[in-house]
């Protein structure tokens, strides 16, 4: 530690936590794994506490088993580290809109007791960052009635709202620790790369992009090197956009709103990212409830926004959080930017998923699974690209859409698909 500023430690901070209240526990990479592990450490005197947050990544400790009567998880988005505990019941899901979760906070719809959030160290002025996971942390920090701040020096500096002063901490605890990691590029696959090169020909120069989360906007990047003058509005960034920035493709010059700045909610992504964003004017972290209103991304035009699926039906219904009754992840901002970009002036928002998953599951479908849950409905959908090809639904009729899925499905599906076709529209496509 090398600021004069006074902290304590994690036990007694933690000691303003009672039973039954309700904590924000911050998300990303910037989960505080560290007083995650000191919060189950206080389990024996605590009952139903309430823990918030949308997606967290990381051993989180309270998610198992034994901590089941102390610790209550009520999340917006299933991610890995919890997605057993919420299929066996011990956990819950909040189906919402990413851009909707700040409401929940400031109307008093899930007002917060405390906030636990991870942040860079103070500056000279005393203000410390929310570091790369500024999105729904920031309305959490405003509303909280404490907060109890892990700092890290190994947490970027990161620009935009997520500053904040040290005298609105209730709590600061200093511990040093990695950061988590993920590198959704080590494991792109050749129809990955494929539809990739698809998506990258539907992409203008001097578009504005959104990329979800996963692989395939990893592989869209990568394919978008003799690009010109692309700017970046997107909940998330990771590794893909550095090499792009490097070489001036991505430089957001032809932006109508924050020109020459890449704008993002948060970032997740190894630790060159994480490096690449800290002290960096050039990227901007805001709060979601900005970054994912569908009005403030359509004043972008030629926006692009390139989202994932698990599985697409032949009438245009996108599944993407659930398999069937097992809750895989969340709405997230899905919607937000599939709307923002069909009203932004030569828009283009896109479905990309492979015809089949690793295992080999046909994933444009006849029809959803049971108990499925719709994200992107048929009336918002418009490109749906598959590792063979892309297929244009918008203004299209039940039938037409159908034979445009079926020919970007499997070659091995086709036949089954084209059957199910006829008998639901009583004539061949």
């Amino acid at each position: 530690m090398t600021d004069n500023h006074q902290y304590t430690s994690a036990k007694n901070a933690l000691q303003i936590v009672k039973s039954g209240q309700r904590l924000f526990i911050h998300g990303s990479a910037c989960t505080p794994l560290f007083l995650m592990r000191k919060l189950a450490e206080e389990s024996g005197r605590l009952k139903d506490v309430e823990l918030v947050f949308i997606t967290v990544l990381g051993d989180i400790e309270v998610q198992k088993p034994q901590y089941q009567d102390s610790f209550h998880i009520n999340c917006m988005f299933v991610s890995a580290p919890i997605r057993e505990a919420v299929s066996s019941g011990r956990a819950d899901y909040i189906p919402v809109f990413l851009s909707d979760i700040p409401d929940l906070f400031t109307k008093n719809i899930l007002p917060i007791d405390i906030a636990l959030v991870q942040v860079s160290p103070p500056d000279s002025h005393g203000y410390c960052s929310l570091g790369v996971s500024v999105d729904i942390a920031r309305s959490a920090v405003n509303t909280a009635k404490y907060v109890i701040a892990q700092v890290n020096p190994k947490m970027p500096r990161t620009h935009g709202d997520g500053h904040i002063h040290v005298s609105s901490f209730t709590h600061m605890v200093y511990h040093e620790e990695d950061l988590p990691e993920v590198d959704y590029g080590i494991n792109t696959t050749a129809n990955e790369l494929a539809i990739g090169k698809y998506i990258a020909g539907l992409i203008e120069d001097g578009s504005t992009l959104q990329l979800g989360i996963g692989t395939i906007p990893d592989a869209v990047l990568k394919a978008l090197n003799t690009h010109k003058d692309l700017g970046i509005h997107s909940e998330m960034i990771s590794d893909g956009i550095i090499d792009l920035f490097e070489k001036g493709i991505i430089n957001n010059s032809k932006k109508k709103i924050h020109p020459n700045k890449a704008v993002t909610g948060f970032a997740i992504g190894t630790r060159r990212l994480y490096d690449y964003v800290d002290d960096n004017p050039s990227i901007t972290f805001l709060d979601i409830d900005y970054v994912n209103n569908p009005h403030v991304i359509r004043r972008n035009p030629d926006m692009v926004a390139i989202n994932s699926a698990i599985e697409v039906d032949l009438t245009g219904q996108v599944c993407s959080d659930s398999i069937g009754s097992l809750q895989f992840s969340g709405i997230g901002g899905q919607m937000d930017f599939m709307r923002g970009a069909a009203l932004s002036e030569g828009g283009k928002p896109i479905i990309a998923l492979t015809s089949r998953t690793h295992k080999g599951v046909p994933r444009i479908v006849p029809c959803l699974k049971d108990f499925a849950g719709v994200v992107t409905t048929r009336g918002h959908i418009h490109y749906v690209v598959t590792e063979y090809g892309i297929a244009y639904l918008y203004g299209k009729n039940l039938r037409q859409r159908a034979k445009a899925l079926v020919e970007i499905a499997h070659p091995d599906d086709r036949e089954l698909l084209t059957k199910a076709c006829f008998e639901r529209f009583k004539r061949f496509i």
